[in-house]
């Protein structure tokens, strides 16, 4: 393998792992969407459903940056659960600042990700991934920054 396939083979396997945190986060916050409760119910349902459509809206263009790098995406939830770092959370009692909490960490989180899907596609000459994945920056760092705001 020359350099150059490493370095694509490095890209595709940062995009699938971009993949599998995004669909982690979208599961996440749109199970935070159903189960928010208490003073500022209404607020935060409607935000982290606006913030999971945001999330979900990215899946199909994060897949085809690996389709279009010719690697093969995530097949299956046991896939993404084995790329995530995205920590799984089943309760459902969970209070809403702990969920604001949580999902400012998941947030965090996933813009180091993209950083190092950044850095990959530089390594792998992917000028298009490269650019596209400023936006996707832009829209993690603005998530995390309404959620930080609601902690102050």
């Amino acid at each position: 393998m020359t350099n150059n396939d490493n370095s694509k083979g490095a890209l595709i396997d940062s995009l699938n792992a971009l993949l599998a945190d995004t669909f982690a986060l979208y599961i996440k916050t749109k199970n935070f969407h159903w189960h928010v409760k208490g003073p500022q119910f209404r607020d935060l349902h409607l935000l982290f459903d606006e913030q999971a459509a945001q999330i979900f809206a990215l899946t199909d263009l994060v897949a085809e940056r690996v389709r279009k790098n010719g690697g093969t995406t995530l097949t299956s939830p046991a896939a993404i659960t084995a790329k995530t770092q995205i920590k799984a959370q089943d309760d459902t009692a969970l209070d809403a600042m702990s969920m604001v909490r949580e999902l400012l960490a998941d947030n965090e989180t996933y813009v180091a990700r993209l950083r190092e899907v950044k850095d990959a596609a530089g390594e792998a000459g992917d000028n298009a991934t490269d650019g596209i994945v400023d936006d996707w920056t832009d829209q993690a760092e603005q998530r995390a920054w309404f959620l930080r705001e609601i902690l102050a």
